[in-house]
């Protein structure tokens, strides 16, 4: 994935090391879209981690007060078999929950060698995401029923690009939580003629019929197909949002909907079609994407990503946007 600022990379080096399954890698060339690294099946329980993980946790020195970013020392090489956590402090703001946005600064380090992989701290650029999305799975459990105040210390084993695991360690503190809309709400809106069908069903979760003969655009196509009445969203904000894609055959190859929570990600994170067609829309919207290759995964195919090549289509619920 290629980034365009400085703090882009500070907030996909701080994600990867949050996520699950973190993976340095990445060949969806120029962008993704939010989930690009995730599955769309449910996520399986995680293993429990074993007493040297515990001890190697306990080990790390956290010194510093709540609101700054805190010192952080530990004896290197810091290892763990899976992600482990522990509560530094507890909280006394809102109660967590999962569906909840949650807003956070985190720092990371490599256990290799504890040097700093990312402050949003010294970015001075919160992190958001949902509480109980797959993608920060290693947050759910120890996160849910603590409160706003919270700050979590977490490893995790992540895999780089050479198919090597080394343990990241992060410092997160929870600032902020608010309850987001499931569905887009708004006003109806008249889509043009002859783009594919968009249906809801009683959740709002979509699904789309493409019209027979219907040919790829050469330009992007970003019909509103609801119109929400909250703020412009803007080409640097973190939006949160549901969506579900399909190539243009009418096969579905991603959903938010899915996985049962909606997804956070930065404009500048992801695929120039989902930059260009979000941006512009008003929060509460529910927005038709149709992509050409060249705005999505590249015009060429490519054996590394089997969504090279192809126009996409997508249907986004703008529930969020910082």
């Amino acid at each position: 994935m290629k980034l365009r600022t400085s703090a882009a990379a500070t907030a996909l080096a701080l994600a990867a090391a949050l996520t699950l399954t973190a993976c340095a890698d990445d060949s969806s060339g120029d962008g993704a879209t939010p989930s690009a690294s995730a599955s769309s099946s449910p996520a399986t329980e995680a293993p429990e981690p074993t007493k040297e993980d515990v001890a190697a946790l306990e080990s790390v020195k956290v010194e510093g007060k709540a609101g700054a970013e805190p010192k952080v020392t530990f004896e290197t090489p810091l290892e763990v078999s899976v992600p482990t956590s522990r509560v530094i402090d507890e909280g006394d703001g809102a109660e967590l929950a999962e569906g909840m946005k949650i807003t956070m600064d985190t720092v990371a380090f490599l256990g290799t060698d504890g040097s700093t992989q990312g402050s949003s701290w010294e970015q001075k650029a919160p992190q958001s995401f949902i509480l109980g999305d797959a993608n920060y799975g290693v947050l759910t459990e120890p996160l849910t029923g603590q409160k706003v105040g919270t700050r979590l210390l977490v490893a995790n084993p992540v895999q780089g690009q050479d198919g090597s695991t080394a343990t990241m360690v992060n410092v997160v503190e929870v600032t902020d939580a608010t309850k987001v809309p499931s569905r887009a709400e708004g006003t109806a809106v008249e889509p043009e003629k002859g783009l594919p069908t968009v249906t809801l069903d009683d959740s709002g979760k979509p699904s789309v019929e493409i019209p027979d003969g219907y040919e790829a655009p050469k330009d992007l196509v970003a019909q509103t197909l609801i119109k929400g009445d909250g703020a412009k969203v803007t080409k640097d904000q973190t939006v949160t949002a549901q969506y579900t894609g399909w190539t243009l055959d009418g096969e579905q190859f991603d959903s938010s909907w899915d996985r049962g929570t909606p997804s956070s990600f930065s404009l500048q994170q992801v695929i120039p079609g989902w930059t260009d067609g979000l941006a512009g829309q008003t929060v509460g919207s529910q927005v038709l994407l149709v992509i050409p290759a060249d705005q999505a995964y590249g015009a060429e195919k490519s054996d590394s990503n089997e969504l090279a090549g192809q126009t996409l289509v997508f249907v986004v619920d703008i529930l969020d946007a910082d």
